[in-house]
């Protein structure tokens, strides 16, 4: 098995923004709470296997459904160009789940010292329901990815249980106000799926259903703008909410720092398409993170 290849599979460079939303919600539940080091460590390390497997499963059922063929607007990646079979990638994917189970009790036996009450079993289901999320996004009789909701698993996946959840696992009680933040870093996520399947409308024609495809090119970047515009609205919410609430504003400006990035993704979106969409993905991808981590700076100066 080639190293490269499977490093390349994993498509590392969308890391910042599966925890762009553990960031904001762990280091906002740390503030609150005294968990263990171990519980922060496993909570980053459960994030990113979640997100490569994620990526690997998603190529795996682009390549058996024929959406990464010749025609793919997008990346070609390890196993459309050979660099592994199909039986190292299943393989992998068996190896990155089993790393997630591992991960995710770490996470939480550090975060409540147990496994068996309530709030463990909880999260152990959340666990297994993000796992089944990152492997039938593509793969399975009945890809989700495939049918047009892939939106609304982002959303809750990469926003609410993202932010919510690690806030938990920090805190270990909630924060009704950080649901603005949860909500804006999902609509951000959102935004990073519909640019790629913007990019993708050509090749994903006829072999599945996706947003884009279903309302068109030009109102796919209008519900782009949206999703950009209130996701930044609904966190830089979060954080002058909370600076007023404690009668703080000395630190408010800091996430609009980001807006420049923001403004040059959209910018961007309505100038191209196709291949040329894809510098866009990493854009919105670092501008999220950027958006969590200002944010986390600024609700602790507060």
């Amino acid at each position: 098995m080639s190293i490269t290849a499977l490093v390349k599979s994993m498509r590392l460079r969308t890391l910042p923004l599966s925890l762009a939303g553990v960031l904001l919600g762990g280091a906002l539940g740390l503030s609150n709470g005294s968990v263990s080091w171990g519980a922060c460590l496993f909570l980053l390390l459960t994030t990113a296997a979640l997100q490569v497997l994620s990526n690997m499963s998603n190529e795996l059922g682009d390549y058996r459904s024929g959406v990464d063929g010749d025609g793919r607007q997008g990346p070609n990646y390890s196993l459309a160009e050979g660099g592994l079979t199909e039986r190292q990638m299943v393989g992998s994917i068996k190896g990155v789940a089993v790393a997630c189970c591992i991960f995710g009790l770490a996470m939480i036996f550090f975060s409540f010292g147990n496994l068996w009450q309530w709030q463990p079993l909880l999260f152990i289901a959340l666990g297994a329901t993000a796992i089944w999320a990152a492997t039938h996004y593509t793969l399975g009789k009945h890809p989700y990815g495939y049918r047009g909701w892939g939106d609304l698993f982002v959303f809750i996946f990469f926003g609410l249980v993202s932010v919510m959840g690690s806030y938990y696992i920090t805190a270990h009680t909630i924060s009704p106000l950080l649901c603005l933040a949860a909500a804006g870093i999902g609509l951000l996520s959102v935004g990073v799926l519909n640019v790629n399947n913007i990019r993708d409308m050509k090749s994903d024609a006829g072999l599945r259903r996706t947003v884009p495809l279903i309302i068109g090119a030009h109102k796919a970047k209008i519900y782009q703008t949206v999703l950009v515009v209130v996701g930044f609205a609904l966190v830089y919410a979060y954080v002058i909410v909370k600076g007023c609430t404690v009668q703080n504003t000395r630190f408010l400006w800091l996430p609009i720092l980001t807006l420049p990035v923001f403004v040059r993704h959209l910018v961007g979106v309505w100038r191209n398409s196709d291949r040329a969409l894809d510098p866009m993905l990493p854009q919105l991808v670092i501008s999220t993170f950027l958006l969590s981590l200002f944010t986390v700076i600024a609700c602790y100066g507060l």
